[in-house]
């Protein structure tokens, strides 16, 4: 098992360059985790029968490793999602607090907006910052997988391994593996074009591609099915459909740049970010959405519904709870004492007029 291989003679690489590399300590333990999956995954395919060396086996570790990275960071990304969720919801009335205070320039204004965001940051339960920690939390991470991957050229070079489990014979391994025999897992676009290497340039031009198109669909869920009408008329709606746009450009200049290993990592991450995305608007939708109007429709073809707690509950109970909270919203207006209007003299002289036997002084009302 190259696993067992692999942990006995795996070496640190060495440093080079006699500097201290401070990017390159942080990644070390997530670069040294990531190699242990994909050696992980790479022993398993070759136990099964699969060849060691073909690039259908490495194909097949990178898209073990997006599975087991991106099943450990759901907990992040449905994080995520309410977090960007209660921003763009409460974005309307962000919006109007900032009006009130718009051409104020003073210290006191300047401190009572900063108070009224701050409380309804408290109320909603989020801040921008909520909203973008999970993602700070998951760029080391992505950043580990693309340099094991990208730097598998340069170590083979070398002839040495990465920082753990991937040693230099199985860098090696995997720097000649080919994808059906024709395009390696090191080679770029780039590259294809240089060598003249024309079945590599398509399935490179189709997987970044892909990758686009994943990645578009991906934010299009998001600002098309899952947000209130309230929530669409707000700065951060605006922001999300500029870079729903201005992102895929962003990709078609890097994808020419990445080696076919990264390109398969990014393009199979984005399927399962899409997939996921797609099960966490369906299950969990901002109320008013679209997602959230479908997912009713849904619960009341089956005989249930989501009461006000929003868990699923009977349609029976449903109308229940409903026919208790109308009752109540009636005791508690009935309770409510009624002010009594002023009138004007003639007024009160009429609806006197109307009611045989008394005065106008006997409605106890007062002059305009």
């Amino acid at each position: 098992m190259d696993l067992l291989l692999a942990t006995a003679s795996s070496t640190p690489a060495p440093a080079g360059g006699g500097g201290f590399d401070l990017i390159g300590t942080i990644l070390w333990p997530l670069k040294w985790v990531v190699e242990l999956v994909l050696v992980a995954w790479h022993a398993l395919f070759t136990a099964i029968g699969l060849p060691a060396a073909d690039g259908i086996t490495w194909v097949l570790s990178i898209v073990g490793l997006v599975i087991i990275v991106r099943a450990a960071l759901i907990p992040l990304f449905v994080r995520q999602i309410k977090s960007q969720r209660k921003m763009m919801e409460i974005a309307p009335e962000l919006r109007k607090v900032q009006e009130k205070y718009k051409g104020k320039k003073d210290q006191l204004s300047r401190e009572a907006m900063s108070r009224e965001t701050m409380a309804l940051y408290k109320k909603h339960g989020t801040n921008p910052v909520a909203s973008c920690l999970p993602l700070l939390v998951q760029m080391p991470i992505f950043f580990a997988l693309f340099s094991v991957l990208n730097d598998v050229t340069r170590q083979a070079q070398a002839g040495i391994g990465g920082v753990g489990l991937l040693n230099a014979e199985l860098t090696q391994e995997f720097y000649d593996a080919k994808l059906f025999g024709v395009a390696s897992l090191h080679e770029t676009l780039i590259d294809a074009f240089n060598t003249g290497n024309t079945t590599a340039i398509v399935i490179l031009l189709v997987l970044v591609v892909l990758m686009i198109v994943s990645q578009f669909f991906t934010q299009l869920q998001i600002i098309s099915k899952n947000l209130s009408p309230e929530a669409k008329t707000g700065q951060a709606y605006q922001m999300q459909k500029i870079m729903l746009y201005v992102l895929p450009f962003a990709f078609v200049f890097s994808g020419v740049f990445f080696p076919l290993g990264v390109v398969i990592y990014w393009f199979v991450s984005n399927l399962w970010t899409m997939g996921q995305q797609f099960l966490v608007i369906r299950e969990m939708p901002t109320p008013g959405s679209e997602a959230a109007k479908a997912r009713e429709e849904r619960l009341a073809r089956k005989g249930k519904a989501i009461d006000a707690s929003g868990k699923v509950v009977p349609m029976e109970k449903y109308l229940a709870e409903q026919k208790r909270l109308y009752e109540e919203a009636e005791r508690a207006k009935a309770a409510t004492p009624k002010r009594q209007q002023p009138v004007g003299k003639q007024r009160a002289k009429k609806q006197a007029q109307k009611q045989p036997g008394s005065t106008p002084g006997d409605n106890g009302t007062s002059s305009a």
